[in-house]
C-alpha cells in the first residue's frame, strides 16, 4: 500500500498562492531534469540546475549567482566548479573588472538550454490545453503583475 503524499504546512485548508506557484515550478523543474537525463545530460543535479538557470546570456558573477539562487557564495562556487568540470560552463574574464570572472554557458551547456526550452514549451502547452487559453493568459498576466512586488531581481 502506497503512503499518502501530503503537502507540508497546508494546515488542512486551501493552499496559499505561493505554495501553489511552487508546486507548478517544481513540476516544471522535475520535467526539465527528467528530459535532460533522457537526452544524455544525466549528470546535472537539481542544485546545479538552479544555479545554471540563473546564468545570464553574457555571463554572471558567482556572487550574483549565489544571491539569485539563495545559496552561499561558497556553495555557488562549488556547484559552478562541478558544472565547469562537466563542460557546461566556463569562467571568462569580466570585461568590466579585470579582477573578476564571469560564469558563461559553454557549448555543452547551450545544448542543455535547448532541451530545457523545448521541455518548458511542451509543459506550457500541456498546461494551456488543461486550463484553456483564456485562463492561461489571465494567470500569466496576474503572475506578471504580482512579480512587480514579489521579484527583487526584476
Amino acid at each position: 500500500m502506497a503512503a499518502e503524499i501530503t503537502e507540508p504546512f497546508d494546515g488542512g485548508g486551501p493552499l496559499n498562492i505561493a505554495l501553489l506557484c511552487f508546486i507548478a515550478y517544481r513540476a516544471m523543474e522535475d520535467r526539465v531534469l527528467r528530459d535532460l537525463a533522457a537526452a544524455g545530460f544525466d549528470d546535472i543535479t537539481q542544485a546545479q540546475a538552479r544555479v545554471f538557470a540563473r546564468i545570464g546570456p553574457k555571463g554572471t558573477r558567482i556572487t550574483e549567482l549565489a544571491e539569485h539562487a539563495r545559496v552561499t557564495k561558497q556553495t555557488a562556487g562549488f556547484l559552478v566548479d562541478q558544472l565547469e568540470r562537466a563542460g557546461y560552463v566556463r569562467r571568462d574574464p569580466d570585461p568590466t573588472d579585470a579582477r573578476a570572472r564571469l560564469v558563461v554557458i559553454a557549448e555543452r551547456g547551450l545544448a542543455v538550454v535547448e532541451v530545457a526550452r523545448r521541455t518548458e514549451a511542451a509543459v506550457q502547452a500541456e498546461w494551456t490545453a488543461h486550463l484553456g487559453r483564456r485562463a492561461t493568459a489571465q494567470l500569466e498576466q496576474t503572475l506578471t503583475r504580482l512579480r512587480e512586488i514579489a521579484d527583487p531581481y526584476r
